[in-house]
């Protein structure tokens, strides 16, 4: 089976200037935090090396690394960085687009593995890895977005990556609104090895683990430590015929990464085409899980299909009555969910499989 490639390649990653903020402890840890689904989250922004100014870095460092508002934290163990949402990155709302965050969060990967020395030829591999033409490629991703960040604002990304099962790794994303202090949105990421030449899958060997290990926390962290959290639901294959599609999508060569693959991005852009109008009108994305399948090539043509994951809008869901029996809530249309399937047209094979779930606007 083989994965997309990208240009975050593996596992070590950046966000923007404002005020600094002081508030109790540092940013999420499965040890001292538990999430229970919220809208927002009060968290805490510590004053690390990514606050300091440019002047404090290194002396080695470019002119680039100077400018960047992004640093290890202390421990080394993970990375942040600020950005401000430019106009170019919002949609038709004045808030930036999923596609905005995921390109902020690939940034701060890439900016990540530069920060600790890792190649920088797009694939952020180690030494062992180039030896043996291995690089790495995303398995999964999943995205929640609590409140999207307007036009000017400032948000502070986290990231950091750890070991993953016998053959994978995987990294983390923390999203805050410097100016509340608030978390805004959470993601996470599996990645697998793959040999650059044959496309075959291989498992991570310990002189491999070794070189990146010691840039992970020592224990697990999690930007999801719920239990049952959506990061890990299976997505079911949607089956044909989709109640919605879009047909024949082309990659444009602004699709393509350094390293001339479609860019991972690009695939939640193709996988939103195919939600209906009056869904995009009256909602908006609350979270995306992709599974990357197959790997497209700038030559490849792609269908999106989706269907509603539910057969009805208004689920029924059983409550546990008082009395000890079963209640229901209707969930009405505030809540909207996808299946979706990309797919090549020439043959029909599977790329990306995903699901999305949608909430309804707030009026303004």
């Amino acid at each position: 089976m083989l994965l997309k490639s990208c240009n975050a390649g593996f596992v070590l990653h950046s966000s923007s200037n404002s005020r600094a903020l002081s508030t109790p402890k540092p940013p999420f840890s499965a040890r001292r935090v538990s999430f229970s689904s919220p809208p927002c989250v009060r968290a805490s922004v510590d004053l690390t090396v990514a606050d300091r100014a440019p002047e404090a870095v290194g002396a080695g460092a470019t002119l680039a690394d100077r400018l960047r508002h992004g640093r290890l934290v202390e421990d080394g163990l993970s990375f942040k960085e600020k950005f401000i949402v430019r106009c170019y990155e919002v949609g038709i709302n004045r808030t930036a687009t999923v596609e905005t965050i995921a390109n902020l969060m690939q940034e701060v990967a890439c900016n990540h593995a530069q920060n600790v020395g890792f190649s920088t030829d797009g694939f952020a591999t180690t030494t062992t890895m180039r030896k043996m033409h291995l690089i790495w490629v995303t398995n999964r991703m999943h995205i929640e977005v609590y409140k999207y960040p307007a036009w000017g604002d400032v948000v502070e990304i986290e990231t950091w990556c750890q070991a993953e099962g016998r053959i994978g790794t995987r990294r983390d994303w923390i999203i805050k609104d410097v100016a509340t202090g608030y978390v805004i949105g959470r993601a996470t990421s599996k990645w697998v090895m793959m040999n650059q030449d044959t496309r075959r899958l291989q498992k991570v060997s310990d002189e491999v683990k070794e070189e990146y290990l010691v840039f992970c926390p020592r224990t697990p962290r999690l930007a999801f430590p719920e239990e049952d959290n959506s990061s890990l639901k299976k997505i079911s294959k949607l089956e044909d015929p989709a109640q919605y599609s879009k047909l024949g999508l082309v990659p444009r060569r602004a699709d393509l990464d350094m390293n001339q693959h479609v860019n991972n991005v690009t695939y939640i852009g193709w996988v939103l085409e195919s939600i209906p109008q009056e869904i995009i009108d009256s909602h908006e994305l609350e979270k995306i899980t992709l599974d990357y399948r197959r790997e497209c090539q700038h030559d490849d043509i792609v269908d999106s299909l989706a269907s509603p994951e539910l057969e009805d809008a208004e689920v029924v869901l059983l409550q546990e009555g008082a009395n000890g029996s079963a209640s229901s809530k209707k969930l009405g249309e505030d809540s909207r969910q996808f299946l979706h399937f990309l797919r090549l047209s020439r043959d029909g094979l599977e790329m990306n499989r995903g699901r999305t779930e949608w909430r309804r606007k707030l009026k303004r």
